[in-house]
């Protein structure tokens, strides 16, 4: 039974997680911008430096378009 939140998560729960899509997170996840580690072939995810990266980046100022 799980009775607490995961502490590692797949590129589904993040994409799942952070309400983007899967081919977003591949993206983001290849060119370093969020931060994981590939496992042979799959990425995984700490959802606590998850938070902090979101922590880290809501505090920047919004790039202009």
């Amino acid at each position: 039974m799980k009775s607490q939140p995961e502490s590692v998560l797949t590129i589904d729960d993040l994409a799942d997680y952070l309400k983007v899509s899967k081919s977003t997170l591949y993206k983001l996840a290849q060119s370093g911008k969020v931060p994981g580690q590939k496992v042979g072939k799959h990425w995984r995810f700490r959802k606590e430096t998850i938070d902090q990266w979101l922590d880290k980046t809501s505090d920047l100022p919004a790039k202009p378009r």
